[in-house]
């Protein structure tokens, strides 16, 4: 059985690179050895493996790392630490035009 792997690193600048792969070893490796200066990771080596999710199916690996590159810096931050009740609440709608914000006007009144 094929695994793959969602994975996290921080890089020097102190962003955070998501990625997929099949060998994490090899794959940070990559990052820290790359010559391809267009690559995100190689301006801000090296880079250090901070998060690992493991995955039987491919696209779900996909899927999870979609979802996780859209998410905030203080959100991926929460999964790395295991902060999970702090995970729920950034994973909460704060702009105005959340259904918890919304008050219907009440002229009649």
């Amino acid at each position: 059985m094929k695994l793959y792997y969602v994975y996290i690193v921080l890089c020097t600048d102190g962003s955070y690179y998501v990625g997929i792969t099949n060998n994490v070893g090899n794959r940070v490796a990559q990052h820290n050895e790359s010559s391809d200066s267009e690559a995100y990771t190689y301006s801000r080596r090296p880079v250090k493996l901070v998060y690992t999710e493991m995955f039987t199916e491919v696209l779900q690996a996909i899927a999870r790392e979609k979802q996780i590159k859209r998410w905030s810096r203080a959100k991926k931050q929460a999964l790395i630490n295991e902060s999970w009740d702090s995970l729920n609440g950034l994973a909460e709608c704060k702009n105005e035009t959340s259904y918890k914000k919304y008050q219907p006007n009440d002229e009649s009144a």
